[in-house]
């Protein structure tokens, strides 16, 4: 290794459902890297906790049986959830060389752990599962040693309940294309995935879980986590407007050195904008963030990896997930130049189809993904909140399907707002993939039920009607009388034929229990009043009729497959009936 490089943290990135203790894990690990403050203080990044190795070797204790680690220690993505794991992206994957798949042991997996696995194959991104929560379990007790160890000394209900629930997930894994086991159980870590049982509420098992972590990141990542002290590069986690400071912009950075003198290029909507930094922020360390009034210390520089908040101009149009680098007299063009690739998105439009509107360049490369995936045509993906144009834009869509914005984390502004309310634009907005994949795709079955009715409106329809003899109301002038809908649906201002294909007259009206209603349905009884028809004479008790359908409407009919079993054997019979005065009616 030249004396320009070394060895940096590995960021680790921490995922799973909501509620399955993302948090709670991240509080743990730091109450307890400050707690072993002796061994190595832990640090508070902007959107990251750095946990150095003498702190890990602090908690892990006699777990390493007199190991040392070389590497300097962890960095966890202390904005937990796939949605700073998105953001933190480069050119082919995710920042976080490693993550943590944290899983409630008694729920198992949910949606957002089945996206988590999604993004974290999506990114090649190595994974360990923390099955959390192993204290809810019945009759569980805390104990001390390994997992092994702490299972043998529980009562028998509650080892078969947590062995029955780990083989689930084992079973979830393999379906979804790793295998998987409890980590004490696996020989080859490269082609398994290790499983965790913790308690991030009581810090069962967070030793062995850091200790995994450091294991397999200095077993396999090693050669990957040299670094050059050289000009820094990294990518953007939050555009944040801080009181004091205006237009900031929340980083983290994988590589190289950022100094507070240094000029940076940044990634926009737009071109990279390059400005001038006028201040590194840092957090106060854990235990003195206590007293607010000085929540940042200026620092100098900063070395991978880090999270750091960054005070300069020009920031308002910097986009969340976009690359970060410190630019010198030598690499401006090629700086600028990667930084248009990385904020060009990786995404295949369509002429035709809905719009996406997310927070981060990352999200919404997952989004546009996730809805191809889905056979969902997608004609403009963007970053930013949901704007006037978007509906209008949306609204303009031939297909009425297509006229829908998805909003994931963003706001919709007032004007577009005021639009939707005069537009049949449908707008969905949520922060977790799956639910509006899901409640899109909901919408749609019922929207396209109801276009089909509307469109079965607009023709006439198969329609059968069965005489009953015993119901005459009225002979002539209209002739009132009583029929059974055998098959398909009459409407009023319906005509009917006979079998014969002799025109009988048209119905003026149906009643159904003294009420006029506007149609009537297979197997309904309805008293229904025909002009143009006497009883005895063109029509007479027991008669079979059916409604008269135009050629036209009978093509249509044909071509849209929208008709039941029922309605298409009526309007087979039709056309039969057409066919005997008329060879090629309906062809």
């Amino acid at each position: 290794m030249s004396s320009k490089s070394y060895v940096r943290q590995p960021i680790v990135g921490v995922l799973g459902h909501v509620d399955h203790g993302k948090t709670t894990f991240l509080d743990y690990v730091r109450g307890s890297a400050v707690a072993a403050r002796e061994a190595g203080a832990i640090t508070q990044h902007i959107g990251a906790t750095e946990v150095p190795i003498d702190a890990i070797h602090s908690i892990c204790g006699k777990l390493l049986g007199g190991k040392r680690f070389t590497l300097p220690g962890l960095l966890f993505i202390d904005t937990p959830g796939h949605h700073a794991f998105t953001t933190l992206r480069k050119r082919g994957g995710s920042i976080a060389d490693i993550a943590v798949l944290i899983v409630d042991v008694k729920e198992g997996f949910k949606p957002q752990t089945y996206e988590s696995l999604t993004i974290l194959k999506q990114y090649k991104t190595p994974f360990v599962v923390a099955a959390n929560k192993i204290d809810s379990i019945s009759g569980w007790k805390k104990t001390t040693g390994i997992y092994p160890q702490r299972l043998a000394q529980q009562h028998s209900t509650a080892r078969n309940i947590l062995e029955e629930k780990l083989y689930d997930l084992v079973g979830v894994l393999f379906d979804n294309g790793f295998n998987a086991d409890v980590y004490t159980n696996i020989k080859d870590f490269e082609k398994n995935v290790a499983i965790v049982p913790i308690s991030a509420k009581t810090g069962e098992g967070i030793d062995e879980l850091l200790m995994v972590l450091v294991g397999l990141a200095q077993r396999f990542l090693e050669e990957s986590l040299k670094v050059e002290k050289g000009p820094g590069k990294g990518t953007v986690l939050e555009v944040k407007e801080e009181t004091g400071l205006g237009t900031t912009v929340d980083a983290i950075i994988y590589n190289g050195v950022v100094k507070s003198s240094d000029t940076i290029a940044i990634g926009t909507r737009g071109e990279p904008v390059v400005t001038k930094l006028k201040a590194l922020l840092k957090p106060k360390p854990l235990d003195e963030i206590r007293d607010p009034r000085e929540r940042f210390d200026s620092v100098k520089e900063v070395h991978a990896a880090c999270g750091i908040k960054i005070v300069a101009s020009n920031l308002d149009d910097v986009v969340s997930g976009s690359p970060l680098r410190v630019v010198t007299e030598d690499n401006l063009e090629d700086v600028l130049r990667e930084i248009r690739e990385q904020t060009e998105l990786n995404i295949e439009l369509d002429d035709e189809g809905i719009i996406i509107k997310a927070d981060t360049i990352g999200s919404l490369e997952a989004i546009t993904k996730e809805a191809r995936d889905r056979g969902i045509k997608v004609r403009k993906a963007e970053v930013g909140h949901v704007a006037k144009r978007d509906i209008v834009e949306s609204g303009a869509a031939s297909d009425p399907l297509h006229r829908v914005v998805m909003g994931f984390n963003v706001r919709v502004l007032p004007e577009a707002d005021e639009e939707l309310k005069s537009t049949d634009v449908k707008l969905f907005r949520e922060d977790v993939i799956y639910t509006l994949m899901e409640e899109y795709e909901e919408w749609v079955q019922k929207r396209k039920e109801e276009i089909e009715r509307a469109r079965r409106e607009e023709f006439t329809h198969p329609g059968m009607i069965k005489f009953l003899p015993e119901y005459v109301f009225r002979v002539s002038h209209p002739a009132i009388i009583g029929v059974r809908v055998i098959a398909g649906r009459i409407k009023a201002g319906a005509k009917l034929i006979k079998e014969d294909g002799k025109t009988v007259g048209i119905i003026r009206s149906i009643q159904s229990e003294k009420r006029s209603v506007d149609e009537a349905l297979q197997g309904q009884e309805v008293a229904i009043s025909i002009e143009g028809v006497t009883v005895g004479r063109q029509i007479k008790g027991g008669d079979i009729l059916y409604t008269d359908i135009p050629e036209g409407d009978a093509k249509k009919l044909m071509e849209m497959n929208v008709l039941t079993l029922d309605e298409k054997d009526v309007l087979d019979k039709i056309v039969e009936i057409k066919r005997k005065t008329d060879r090629f009616w309906g062809m």
